[in-house]
This record gives structure tokens, sequence and C-alpha cells, in this order.
């Protein structure tokens, strides 16, 4: 009697803990969504080469203008799905994800479209070209990248521009250099560097790593003796060579 008792309670014990155990896992596996609110909204946005447009506030206030802005509402009611689908929608948004934790915290994390040059077209166009070759809308951002101008058609835009706006944005000192670009209606391009009074002919578009090093040699050996403003035009057309204009205006002197 005494055995059958103690064996009772030993699968009592067991039962007990069974039952524990699985409400333990249960409840410390779950978020406790029905009793926890969003304490804390964390925005990242990755950056790139150069900068892009968008910052945490704009984001913050996309998501409060949608009443998807989780601060203080019931993690129950918090949809990262919801917060996805309305961020995407803006045109700086390349993509972006949104997850939340078990402490009351919502994770969002952006990557954006990042501009190469800004287009002001001949036509009226005013826009930005961005890594991919996308059209992104002009914005009230200030920017310093290089403005592409002339006979600039969407179709040009897209498949050569971000050639040449990569190309500048990772060469350092073209980069900086670098003030504007002209397109003709052949669509052969002009360079306008920041120092000097004169105007760099580039032919089409190809090869620009070996012409801009040669224009860049020439610059160091050339017009850093004879001076900036001694010519008018430079033609980096043909190959191995460098064709100069003389500027009219210095002669006159």
């Amino acid at each position: 009697m005494s055995i059958t008792w103690k064996k009772s309670f030993i699968i009592l014990i067991d039962v007990a803990l069974t039952v524990y155990l699985v409400f333990a896992i249960t409840t410390f596996n779950r978020p406790d969504e029905l009793s926890n609110v969003c304490s804390e909204v964390k925005i990242n946005i990755q950056e790139g080469e150069v900068k892009g447009f968008l910052n945490p506030n704009e984001i913050k206030s996309q998501l409060q203008h949608a009443r998807l802005y989780p601060l203080g509402d019931p993690m129950s009611q918090v949809s990262g799905r919801k917060i996805e689908e309305n961020l995407s929608k803006n045109p700086l948004v390349e993509s972006v994800q949104c997850y939340k934790t078990q402490t009351g915290r919502v994770f969002i994390t952006l990557s954006q479209r990042l501009p190469v040059v800004r287009v002001k077209a001949e036509n009226g166009d005013d826009y930005y070209v961005d890594t991919h070759g996308n059209i992104m809308p002009n914005t009230q951002h200030v920017s310093d990248l290089v403005v592409v101008t002339g006979h600039v058609t969407r179709k040009y835009a897209k498949s050569v521009l971000p050639l040449v706006g990569n190309f500048l944005i990772q060469n350092k000192m073209w980069r900086a250099e670098a003030e504007q670009l002209n397109v003709l209606a052949d669509g052969s391009m002009e360079l306008i560097p920041r120092v000097g009074d004169h105007i760099v002919y580039l032919g089409q578009p190809t090869n620009l790593d070996k012409k801009l090093s040669r224009l860049e040699k020439f610059y160091k050996y050339g017009l850093s003796k004879a001076g900036w403003n001694k010519y008018s035009y430079i033609s980096l057309e043909f190959d191995n060579q460098i064709i100069c204009k003389k500027n009219k205006k210095i002669n006159q002197i």
C-alpha cells in the first residue's frame, strides 16, 4: 500500500513538472504581445558611396501620415508587413525590412536609391538617375552631384548616364572636379570642370578611364605650367591624342 502511494505521488509530481515545463516553454517563447506596447522604434538607413536623400525623420513622418508609426501601439497591432508595403511606395526606397522583438521594439532597415547624376535636360526634364539607371524624381534636397544638361532623353539617361555617373563617383579626382556634363545631339558629351575656363570634349562616353587619365596627366604636366585658362576647348575624342583650341580671350590681352 505504501509502495502504491509512493508511485502515485511520483507520477503526480512528474505530471505537474510536465505541465509546468509546457507552460513555461509556451510562455517564454511567445511574445507577450497582448500586454506589451511598442516602446522604441529604430530606423536604420543604409548609405553607400554617395549620400542619399532619406533620413529617419522623413520615414517617421511617412509612417505617421499613414497611421502606421508603431510607437505606443500594442505589439499585437503592429504589422511589419504593412510598414514594409507603405515604405516601399516611396520612390526613394530600394528595399525595406521591418521586424519586432519580444521586448517591445520595432526595427526598420532601409536601403535607398542612390543618385549619381542630376539631369536638367533642354526639353525641361528635371530628375535624378540612380546607380542602377532608374529615374528618381526631383526633390527639395540639395545635392552636389554633377549636372547633366543638353539633349538628354529618358532612354539615354537610363542606359548611358549610370555608367558615366558611377565612374565619376568612384574616381576621387573627377568626383570633385567634374561640375557639368553636356550631351550633344549625336550623343557625344562635353565636360565642364570646376577649375579653368575651358570645355573638355569627351566624344562618345566610352573608355572614360583612359580619356580622363590622359586629361589628368595633361592637367598635371601641361596646364599647371602653361596656365589653366590658356585653352578654351580640349578634345579627348581620339586615342592617344589631346587636341587643344587656344583661348582667344587670353590672346587678345
